[in-house]
């Protein structure tokens, strides 16, 4: 009972990370209808910024800083006004091939111009063990959870009781009665670009620490997210996170309990039982969107 215990906090902790970036998903397909299969080179790319950062000497905190800045810009508005805007008025289907393709670019151009080795990364808790009722913790694995969680709800939070947060709402569900209404459409999906891009730089400095920087952390990642997101429901946020807790607690099960060849697997596994019996994800409801 005692590992199982264990096993399954620290898959909390990483499914906490997944959900993180599976809300990127919701986050993007609610306000505009995008789906960015990039989303796992969005989380890399901050991790070697961060690096490129520290390596001019600057602490990790100012280096996170600096890179939300850099990626709103890069991974919001120049994302944005970049591909999704020009594509989007031609249907999904070209924006789901073009960040298929920026994804590969970007994952060839990190090992080109980076390096194709892994790199450490420091973490923001101290390497020390707590021992609770026989069971071992990781301080890195509570606060990494504890982290994940104050900002998934956060980020609930701010779209449910905060006046912005209710416009990118009435985005999602109606553009044309959100107009209308007198809200800035694009400027509300612009906000909903931003914010991912700042969840993906959160997703980066939780994770990277355990798993390295590496140009081709994001496409698992990213995989992995993607299926959390259906698992919990496309168009509910908090279902993003309960399908990362999902698909983070059953891969480290399995990996345990099985086998460490299956560990990767889980996701796909677990997605395609729910899409079975659920098609809209255990959170998710059947709705009609126009955007």
């Amino acid at each position: 009972m005692t590992d199982f215990l264990q096993l399954f906090i620290s898959g909390l902790a990483t499914g906490a990370i997944y959900g993180l970036a599976a809300l990127g998903f919701t986050l993007l397909w609610q306000a505009c209808g995008t789906i960015n299969f990039a989303q796992g080179e969005f989380v890399m790319l901050p991790a070697f910024a961060m690096l490129a950062f520290a390596s001019f000497g600057a602490p990790l905190p100012l280096s996170f800083m600096l890179t939300c800045v850099v990626a709103v810009l890069v991974l919001g508005y120049a994302f944005k006004r970049g591909i999704a805007d020009p594509l989007l008025r031609h249907g999904l289907m070209p924006v789901v091939v073009a960040t298929i393709g920026l994804a590969i670019a970007v994952r060839n151009g990190v090992r080109a111009g980076y390096s194709a080795e892994a790199h450490p990364f420091p973490s923001l808790f101290a390497d020390k063990l707590f021992t609770i009722a026989g069971v071992t913790v990781t301080l890195a694995d509570v606060g990494t959870l504890v982290t994940a969680l104050v900002l998934v709800f956060a980020t609930q939070a701010f779209l449910q009781k905060t006046v912005t947060g209710r416009a990118m709402q009435a985005v999602a569900q109606n553009t044309d009665s959100a107009t209308v209404l007198g809200i800035n459409v694009p400027r509300m999906i612009l906000y909903t670009f931003a914010i991912n891009a700042l969840l993906a730089c959160a997703a980066a400095l939780l994770i990277t620490p355990t798993y390295l920087a590496k140009f081709d952390m994001g496409e698992p990642l990213g995989t992995k997210a993607f299926f959390a997101a259906i698992i919990g429901g496309f168009n509910n946020s908090r279902g993003a996170l309960l399908g990362g807790l999902i698909v983070g607690v059953s891969e480290n099960l399995a990996a345990a309990y099985i086998s460490a060849a299956y560990k990767d697997a889980v996701a796909l596994v677990v997605f395609m039982v729910v899409i079975l019996f659920k098609p809209q994800g255990l959170l998710g409801k059947k709705v009609e969107r126009k955007v």
